[in-house]
């Protein structure tokens, strides 16, 4: 008794929590109701129009459950009325537009934010991602090192025996992906193995990740951060280990970073080739 107790208030503790939180957050938290914070036009979007949606649905729902209490009293007050009640011409024409105006209304900014989110717009960087069992591996093709390879590097969780304070479990990796924030990127997606899928919901992105087919998407960060997200495709046993970090990070910082890491791969290379 005492343990169904302790789920029903830490259920109702979590309720109250999602209705007066303000801090953002751009990863999941525990017993979480809402959705995270935006960070990208794409996610605006999607949550614009899950609350346009949201709406009608409860007019509908509001709607079906007045007509069902009033069919409920009439005819609990009046039992003979059913058996002479066969047509009702006015009701019928109702309830057979109605839902059709109400799709046609939902149709149009669906398919506006369809097309939207399909839409890569004259991108100033590509990056690649590729799915492995189970990890991320990411190659930024416009930048390349001294030795003219393309930068790049695998991406694993980090176990929980390494965390530090204040890292996430199960969502934190050696090395994030690392973008400028404001900048329009295209983000190609493929496995070498399986179907993954790459999920940054704060983002707005969710791309499946296949063998022998490249897919893409554009990638818009609106402000600095770190977002969080996993592979949302099952794709085998360590399919819960292999999440995503992405850093939108200011211009200057990003450009320190590419400098060092095109620095540090062209030292790896070389002492690789001399141990060789």
């Amino acid at each position: 008794m005492n343990k169904y107790f302790t789920m029903l208030m830490l259920l109702l503790t979590s309720f109250f929590q999602n209705l007066i939180v303000v801090a953002g957050n751009d990863a999941a938290y525990p017993w979480q109701f809402g959705f995270q914070d935006s960070a990208s036009p794409a996610y605006s979007g999607i949550v614009d129009l899950h609350d346009s949606v949201m709406f009608f649905l409860t007019l509908v729902f509001l709607g079906v459950t007045w007509m069902l209490g009033v069919i409920a009293v009439v005819f609990k007050k009046n039992l003979i009325s059913a058996k002479y009640l066969n047509h009702a011409t006015l009701a019928e024409v109702i309830w057979t537009i109605s839902p059709a105006l109400i799709l046609m209304t939902i149709a149009v900014p669906s398919f506006s934010l369809m097309y939207i989110l399909d839409e890569v717009i004259s991108p100033t960087m590509t990056i690649k991602a590729v799915g492995h069992q189970w990890y991320w591996s990411y190659e930024y093709t416009d930048y390349e090192t001294a030795s003219g390879d393309p930068i790049e590097f695998d991406s694993y969780m980090v176990p929980e025996s390494d965390l530090e304070i204040g890292q996430l479990r199960l969502l934190e990796v050696d090395n994030s992906l690392r973008i400028p924030a404001d900048t329009h990127a295209r983000l190609v997606v493929l496995s070498t193995d399986v179907i993954h899928d790459f999920a940054v919901p704060s983002l707005g992105l969710k791309i499946d990740a296949m063998p022998g087919r490249l897919n893409q998407t554009s990638l818009l960060t609106e402000r600095e951060g770190t977002f969080y997200g996993q592979c949302s495709e099952l794709c085998g046993v360590n399919h819960g280990f292999m999440p995503i970090v992405v850093e939108s990070l200011s211009l200057e910082e990003y450009l320190t970073w590419l400098s060092s890491m095109s620095t540090g791969l062209l030292a790896y290379k070389i002492n690789s080739s001399n141990k060789s």
